[in-house]
């Protein structure tokens, strides 16, 4: 049966678009495309006509998540797949998909509440050069990886793996973390193609559907200067530069205009063919601002 092959686009809620242009451009890297609609811009990342939309509501949280398939013949398979297992699937219009930018998806929402999407034949404009909102030494990874992976607020893990394993991830438990408390965080990290992961859950209550975005860089370089800006203009940093254990990425998480987390990294390995787990990431880490909902030793 049909699988889903990757992470395609994100849909994000912001109430400061003027914030996230600079953010997204001026730190991150990304080119910001702007169509006249006026109540939303454009963020790409690679040849596609956008990875992100951020769309001018004022919530500051996920919007929607949209998953790929090869094409048409896969979205029916997976629709009725997802029918089969009592699913909510509703096949969106042509209307809807032309917003998007796609040929073709339909909508669900996951067991966490998350509004998710599958679509096929994302629009690529390879006409138009993918120009860096900052001088960059590289790019960023995506292709067949996709545009990164999240972690999502989940309620019920159990459910939430059941869900995405319909969708064709795979995955398992990656980390037993000692708490404070004496319990220990067992996230679950899922993969649906190279990249390590694309999506996790498992961390604990959120208050938001989205504790944070990773964005890989494929120089350490662009890394380098996006962590001197975010130190410069004094933006939060959750967690210091370190490198994780299970994809032995080094990374940075800090703060975005909507009070949630991007998580900036390079030198991510590929998904294992076999599990393992892990009770502390390499080095580094630590933790520093507090509050959003990373607040645990992972060295």
């Amino acid at each position: 049966m049909s699988c889903v092959t990757e992470l395609g686009y994100l849909g994000l809620s912001v109430s400061n678009l003027n914030a996230w242009k600079d953010y997204a451009a001026g730190i991150v890297g990304m080119e910001v495309v702007d169509e006249g609609e006026g109540d939303r811009i454009y963020l790409r990342m690679d040849r596609w006509h956008h990875r992100i939309a951020l769309h001018a509501n004022g919530e500051d949280d996920l919007a929607y998540l949209g998953w790929r398939v090869a094409g048409p013949v896969e979205l029916e398979e997976i629709t009725q797949k997802l029918k089969a297992a009592n699913i909510d699937v509703k096949v969106a219009s042509d209307e809807e998909a032309a917003e998007r930018r796609v040929l073709g998806l339909i909508k669900m929402t996951d067991p966490g509440g998350n509004p998710t999407e599958i679509f096929y034949a994302p629009q690529v404009d390879t006409h138009k050069p993918f120009h860096p909102g900052r001088p960059m030494f590289g790019r960023f990874v995506t292709g067949n990886e996709g545009i990164g992976h999240l972690i999502l607020r989940q309620d019920d893990v159990p459910a939430a793996v059941r869900f995405y394993q319909l969708l064709g991830l795979r995955g398992s438990v990656e980390y037993r973390l000692p708490l404070p408390n004496g319990m220990v965080a067992t996230p679950y990290f899922m993969h649906a193609n190279e990249r390590q992961h694309s999506v996790a859950f498992g961390l604990g209550p959120m208050a938001k559907r989205i504790n944070h975005l990773m964005i890989e860089y494929t120089e350490l370089d662009d890394l380098g200067l996006a962590h001197d800006m975010i130190r410069e203009r004094q933006i939060d940093v959750a967690l210091q530069l370190g490198k994780h254990a299970n994809d032995e990425a080094l990374t940075v998480y800090c703060g975005n205009p909507s009070g949630w987390l991007w998580e900036l990294g390079w030198g991510a390995r590929k998904a294992s063919a076999q599990q393992e787990h892990y009770t502390r990431d390499i080095f580094g880490h630590g933790n520093e601002a507090s509050g959003y909902g990373m607040d645990i030793e992972l060295g």
